[in-house]
């Protein structure tokens, strides 16, 4: 069986031995990058499954990388900024340029193995068990449809990319229209129960999310203020 690849990126090579030997031994491949530049080069040349990525590096930031990634044909692959940059707005800044998940340094090789297990099971990456039964389960709203097994979206025939955690949050909301979520029940379904997530943080995902749905003219996702967010019930 393939194991995933996971490209850690980080121009400190202190943090790139400490993020291998942490991914090697949980069984996971490896390859690194020093910098933005290089970061890019590897993502194109490489099926890469998931990516640990740095914020503050030479030859194109971390952010630039991110935003970059997210806008090729290869869009939807996981990516952890791991970062010494510890404010809320920094955060709420990698997540809003498409990162799925954020921890800051210096951090717990546990927690991070955890984190990234979590991401490619969602993800369904090689080698990877499914985070829950997917099959052939198609989710229909509307216009919306999600099949599960592809990790497609589409409003409409319109076809629609998410990331992993953006789409766990989609399938969540799509499930049960007309019930509300709180951010505390979204971000068990994103990100496994156990995982501290700050209102920000879901807040920024669901705004990509709803985002991406403007963008072919629709709007299925309601605020609950004080509560949470649900689906529009069909009239």
């Amino acid at each position: 069986m393939t194991k995933p690849l996971v490209l850690i990126v980080d121009d400190d090579p202190h943090i790139r031995e400490v993020v291998r030997f942490t991914l090697e031994n949980g069984g996971y491949q490896v390859v690194e990058a020093r910098n933005g530049a290089e970061a890019l080069e590897t993502f194109a040349a490489k099926a890469i499954d998931l990516v640990v990525l740095d914020i503050v590096m030479p030859e194109a930031d971390g952010l630039t990388v991110c935003r970059t990634i997210r806008a090729g044909a290869k869009s939807h692959v996981p990516i952890m900024f791991v970062s010494s940059r510890d404010d809320e707005l920094d955060r709420v800044l990698g997540l809003e340029m498409g990162a799925d998940d954020y921890m800051v340094k210096p951090f717990s090789p546990r927690e991070l193995l955890a984190r990234v297990k979590a991401m490619l099971r969602r993800a369904g990456a090689r080698g990877q068990p499914a985070g829950e039964p997917k099959s052939d389960e198609i989710v229909r709203h509307g216009e919306l449809t999600i099949d599960l097994a592809r990790h497609q979206v589409t409003w409409g025939g319109t076809p629609l990319v998410f990331t992993v955690t953006e789409f766990s949050l989609l399938v969540t909301l799509a499930r049960a229209p007309g019930r509300v979520h709180t951010r505390d029940a979204l971000v068990d379904k994103a990100y496994g129960e156990g995982h501290v997530i700050t209102d920000r943080t879901v807040d920024s995902h669901i705004r990509r999310v709803r985002s991406k749905l403007a963008a072919v003219g629709a709007d299925p996702i309601e605020t609950v203020y004080g509560l949470g967010y649900r689906m529009r019930e069909q009239t």
